[in-house]
């Protein structure tokens, strides 16, 4: 399963997933990996969760961040919950068509290996394409 939380900013998504996350941390059976931009989130996310800041990585493409996440999973085969905040920051690219070809990846991954991701778009969702917005709110 693959869901998306955008708006524009400062409407609350990072409070959002942070809500999610801790919540998702304590109830999961599996790991739960949170990939973020910055140190931004270091006290407000639950210690049962693992936190990455992505800077650290170098991940400035779609293609790298896909790599990085295929490369947790191999490290990792009881992850279960992948939340991305801030993806365009971490991808380094804010193009709606390569967007959607990430979120369509991360369903097949996703969905292959049993892992749900949830993740924040900073952006109008009025103006995100159809391929984009079907991943909203699901």
């Amino acid at each position: 399963m693959v869901k998306v939380i955008m708006g524009v900013r400062g409407l609350g998504k990072t409070k959002q997933m942070i809500d999610l996350i801790n919540a998702r941390s304590r109830e999961s059976e599996g790991a739960t990996v949170c990939l973020v931009h910055g140190r931004k989130l270091n006290f407000d996310i639950s210690h049962n969760a693992r936190l990455i800041d992505t800077t650290d990585y170098n991940i400035k493409s779609y293609q790298v961040l896909r790599g990085f996440i295929t490369g947790i999973y191999a490290g990792n085969y009881d992850l279960k919950d992948v939340f991305i905040d801030s993806l365009f920051k971490i991808s380094n690219n804010n193009d709606m068509n390569d967007c959607e070809r990430f979120l369509s990846w991360c369903e097949t991954f996703g969905g292959e290996n049993n892992i749900d991701f949830t993740i924040s778009i900073s952006a109008d969702p009025d103006t995100a394409p159809q391929a984009v917005k079907k991943y909203i709110g699901s």
